[in-house]
């Protein structure tokens, strides 16, 4: 919480920001559009109509926190870590860097294949109003646009210990609201540009996924453990191989080669996992609901409230009868 509370001490109403002559002119469009952005969520998205992402807080570092994934040698399924207020969660956060790879290293001497990946935003669900950071003021409109959709999503709808559910389902709000952001601003130029960037992600989750489930059958079978470790690392070096020629299609585009250049293991595949695997199942269901998103809030409300083995049924059951 020390993290956090530094943040907080650190955030200023974006309105004295531009109020500010001082205030540089990059800096100042970034909020104005910031602010155009937080108002559509509230008004466009009925997403939540606080004062979350009416601050501004200046961090003076390139990420907000730095996550710690992690996962047995042999298991594609996520080590989980619980909190009183937020439940489980398949990672773990800290604001210090130096603080993250320490723990890293500790999960390491125990065995664990382990992760550190840097998180531009975080959400509190609602407990605080969080800043805006200059963490986000980063990359495309459309990329910044998303992070608050996405972060807001999180004050909609979060359950308990499912993470995979969550996050998929402010994924999907963030897609879909940066769809209707860049459109109802005319901007089809730099819609077609952040759907070819969607089609290049999904593309790379493809792969990613075939890799998760080569390693789940490798893991599950009768092999020796040094055949599993000879085995597991011929199937990232594959998946690697598989990458550089999924690349040629992609015209110059390299976003992913250092991450796809490191020393993979069972945690790098997981991150990614959690935030994009059910993803279309939340559309298809928003679909059901003729694209409303109130009526597309209420349902995976009441989806939220099965058992999380009851809602892998309905996970197909919708996804068959939008198919149809």
């Amino acid at each position: 919480m020390a993290g956090h509370s530094e943040l907080l001490e650190q955030r200023k109403p974006v309105a004295e920001i531009l109020a500010d002559r001082n205030t540089k002119l990059k800096l100042r469009n970034l909020l104005e559009t910031s602010q155009n952005i937080r108002d559509f969520a509230s008004k466009s998205l009925d997403l939540p109509d606080n004062d979350s992402y009416r601050m501004y807080a200046d961090l003076k570092r390139r990420y907000a926190v730095w996550n710690v994934v992690a996962a047995k040698e042999f298991s594609i399924e996520p080590k989980k870590w619980c909190f009183l207020f937020i439940g489980c969660l398949s990672y773990r956060g800290y604001f210090s860097k130096a603080d993250a790879a320490a723990y890293a290293s500790e999960l390491k001497k125990e065995g664990y294949d382990v992760y550190v990946a840097g998180a531009m935003a975080y959400s509190t669900l609602g407990w605080f109003d969080d800043p805006l950071l200059n963490t986000m003021m980063v990359k495309s409109e459309a990329h910044r646009a998303g992070i608050v959709f996405h972060e807001l999503a999180h004050q909609v709808v979060y359950i308990d210990n499912d993470s995979a559910f969550n996050e998929a389902f402010a994924t999907a709000v963030e897609e879909e609201g940066i769809r209707r952001w860049l459109l109802n601003k005319g901007q089809h130029d730099q819609y077609q540009a952040y759907l070819l960037d969607k089609k290049r992600d999904s593309e790379l989750n493809q792969l990613l996924q075939v890799t998760r489930e080569k390693l789940k059958q490798l893991y599950k079978s009768k092999k020796s453990v040094v055949e599993k470790r000879r085995e597991k690392k011929y199937i990232f070096a594959f998946m690697q191989k598989k990458y550089s020629q999924l690349k040629k299609s992609w015209n110059g585009y390299n976003a992913y080669d250092k991450w796809m250049s490191q020393e993979l293991n069972n945690s790098h595949l997981l991150l990614i996992a959690t935030y994009h695997d059910l993803v279309p199942f939340f559309k298809n269901l928003l679909i059901e609901q003729n694209n409303k998103l109130p009526n597309f809030y209420a349902a995976v409300r009441e989806l939220g409230e099965l058992d999380k083995e009851v809602r892998k049924t309905k996970y197909h059951q919708i996804n068959r009868i939008v198919k149809k």
